[in-house]
């Protein structure tokens, strides 16, 4: 199993090669996004996140999954684009992936046995299931889905100090 975040690759909404390792240094938020949850506003928030931290070492990635109540079916053009017009998404978003299962990105199942969930499962829930990822690579936190990105602000201040 890898040793942390930078050790993954993933592919870009745009179909192009994204190397974690890139981020080397940075807080990461990686984040499961959907386009039609009841979550989904919480773009806006991410956004804002992107925007005030952005400049410190926050990087927010979204990963659009289709695996909760068919809620992003679109393609990859028809996510990205509903992401920027609908709330101004300018935080890197990667290619939709699964989360959960044996065809799960092997992102996300490092993700998972970093921190389980509640009662120490390893599935992802919902759309919106965030994880906080200090400057070294490793997971510090989990977030639930109605865990709201404004919520995060003081976890992610400490995790930009250290």
């Amino acid at each position: 199993m890898s040793q942390s975040v930078y050790d993954f690759s993933a592919v870009s909404i745009t179909g192009q090669p994204a190397d974690l390792a890139s981020q080397r240094g940075k807080v990461l938020l990686i984040v499961n996004t959907a386009s039609a949850c009841g979550f989904t506003p919480q773009f806006a928030g991410l956004e804002q996140l992107w925007k005030d931290y952005g400049p410190q070492g926050l990087v927010i990635v979204g990963f659009p999954s289709n695996e909760f109540g068919g809620q992003d079916p679109g393609s990859n053009e028809e996510i990205a684009s509903f992401c920027q017009l609908n709330y101004g998404v300018s935080f890197p978003m990667m290619a939709k992936v699964k989360v959960n299962g044996a065809e799960a990105h092997p992102l996300w199942q490092w993700l998972k046995a970093q921190k389980p969930g509640i009662l120490g499962t390893q599935g992802i829930k919902w759309n919106f299931t965030k994880f906080l990822i200090g400057r070294d690579g490793q997971v510090l936190a989990r977030y639930a889905p109605n865990d709201e990105p404004a919520k995060l602000r003081g976890d992610i201040e400490t995790a930009l100090k250290g």
